[in-house]
């Protein structure tokens, strides 16, 4: 079965209320649809373009991290969040509820079958995948992305019952839990293997959040089963989480807590903030996710949205939105049921007032996953993700990307996620274009590209010390300063090639830079780490593609 049983090794201004009103992507008429009808906060919802094949590939932006009213501290009906979706631009998305008891023993045919009928009403503008967000054992979470089968709630169901932290108690990081982690992934490669599930993969979400996904793990979870566990979250959902008060006034993604019981002691304390909307471990030149990709193994990086409810949205009835405590276990209705007792929260209802305070925003509406398929589908998008063609966005930064690295003496080339083999000493041209946003974003602003980097590391195969978390291979190559505002950006660099290296480009608004955690020589002007409480994210934009490998002929 192709990309399951191959070795992965192998595949290629304005008055204090408008500002904030700005910050969290509410301004204008927006403010009052958002406040009578919980539709999307921007002056109108954005239009999805053409999907313009470049380089052979179909570009399809995506969200695989979106929750309903299946998870005990989410709202939406699932047809809700795939409007939204449609509204903001996306052409596949995941409804990822959170494994618990109560979805073990409900939700999971409830959910299956609203995620069948949004496929059946919305195909021709979106893709649905059913997945859930996955209490891994003895860590954090993780995208659990299924592609469309006939049997994909049993499997769900059974996978849940058997293998998720919250249902089995074993969310500890103990060595027994670890060891049921890998298990759980293997659970999962065999079902496709075998053909119970067509398809099946794995992206671990916000590492760093709670400092509990070690880099052992990472590298477990990888190796267990080729072609599963694919990458993680190179920047977590709940970026609205800074805005200052009147916001929540808290850490983008929710990154604002402390090591804990089990969190992994190597992490340092700047590890539990993002870095211009990034987790520590992307946005580290030589960190955590370069020391990965030093091992010559492919490791992708996504953005998420963790659509739960958004600035501006719809509340929940009678239960309180501010109040998570509450959700499990407060009786919605005169008849006393809970979300514990059925697995599902009541349909949201218009209560006459913006949430503003909460921490994220809209499917597509700041965080956009782009991969590029071989054609429109489930299954195509799963083989793009595998395949590692992928880019991620903020505030829609940049509209659309293309880089391709071309052997000088053969005229072979490898796209995002690929790898070329060359000669020693040969030549090989980086080619990059770059399509410019031209129009407002959903804070209603132009974002402009100030910059983009070229990130080099060496390959140095497989760590001996399973908790490595440098590369000291790994530096930034070349940088260009962008004045261009519109059209497409045309970027190129040669270079000869001496050994097995990877390339991966980054780019920025520019407004927040610092020399990065190993000095200017290695990053000179990275992201930096954000503020607690003070952190407006449409002021801060990144875009991160995952890396080309370059392998040597004749090894």
């Amino acid at each position: 079965m192709k990309g399951i049983d191959e070795p992965m090794s192998d595949v290629p201004g304005g008055s204090p209320r408008r500002s904030f009103l700005r910050n969290a992507g509410l301004t204008g008429a927006g403010v009052a649809a958002a406040a009578t009808l919980g539709t999307p906060a921007a002056a109108a919802p954005l239009a999805r373009p053409g999907r313009p094949r470049r380089g052979g590939y179909l570009w399809l932006a995506g969200d695989h991290h979106l929750h309903s009213q299946y998870s005990n501290d989410a709202m939406f009906r699932v047809d809700d969040q795939v409007q939204r979706a449609i509204d903001h631009g996306l052409d596949w998305m995941v409804i990822t509820d959170h494994g618990n008891a109560a979805f073990s023993s409900y939700s999971v045919p409830m959910l299956a079958a609203d995620v069948r009928a949004a496929r059946k009403a919305s195909l021709e503008d979106i893709l649905v995948f059913l997945g859930m967000e996955w209490n891994v054992p003895g860590a954090e979470h993780a995208t659990l992305m299924l592609a469309p089968g006939k049997d994909e709630a049993e499997f769900l169901n059974q996978f849940v019952s058997k293998y998720d932290a919250r249902v089995t108690n074993t969310r500890d990081g103990t060595p027994a839990n670890e060891a049921l982690a890998i298990e759980a992934i293997k659970f999962l490669y065999r079902g496709v293997r075998d053909g119970r599930i067509p398809d099946a993969l794995v992206l671990a979400n916000h590492p760093c959040r709670l400092g509990i996904d070690s880099p052992h793990e990472l590298r477990a979870w990888r190796d267990a089963a080729p072609g599963i566990v694919l990458g993680m979250e190179g920047a977590p959902g709940h970026q609205a989480a800074g805005v200052p008060a009147p916001g929540m006034a808290r850490g983008r993604g929710l990154y604002d807590s402390a090591p804990s019981t089990y969190s992994f002691p190597g992490l340092p304390k700047e590890a539990y903030r993002t870095h211009g909307g990034f987790d520590w471990m992307t946005a580290t030149v030589g960190g955590v996710w370069d020391s990965l990709l030093a091992e010559g193994k492919p490791f992708w990086i996504t953005v998420s949205s963790d659509g739960h409810q958004a600035c501006g949205d719809w509340v929940r009835n009678p239960v309180d939105p501010l109040d998570q405590s509450s959700y499990d276990n407060t009786p919605y209705d005169e008849s006393g049921r809970t979300f514990m007792t059925t697995g599902k929260f009541p349909d949201p209802i218009g209560a006459g007032r913006p949430v503003t305070t909460y921490s994220g925003f809209p499917a597509g509406a700041y965080s956009k996953t782009w991969v590029g398929a071989t054609g429109r589908g489930h299954r195509p998008v799963m083989d793009a993700i595998r395949a590692g063609r992928i880019w991620a966005c903020h505030g829609d930064l940049i509209s659309g990307l293309d880089v391709r690295l071309r052997s000088a003496s053969t005229g072979e080339e490898a796209p995002l996620g690929g790898r070329l083999n060359v000669k020693r000493g040969s030549s090989v041209r980086l080619s990059i274009d770059i399509d410019l946003t031209e129009d407002g974003n959903y804070a209603q602003l132009h974002p402009e590209l100030a910059r983009v980097d070229l990130i080099m590391g060496t390959v140095t195969g497989p760590v001996t010390d399973p908790d490595t978390m440098t590369a000291p291979g790994a530096r930034v190559i070349k940088s260009w300063d962008v004045t261009q505002t519109a059209g497409t950006l045309t970027l190129s660099h040669t270079l000869k090639i001496d050994g097995p290296c990877y390339f991966r480009l980054r780019g920025t608004d520019g407004k927040r830079n610092a020399p990065g955690p190993y000095g200017a020589s290695v990053d000179p002007a990275g992201p930096v780490m954000d503020v607690l409480g003070n952190s407006n994210p449409w002021e801060d934009l990144w875009f991160y593609a995952n890396p080309i490998f370059v392998g040597l002929r004749g090894r």
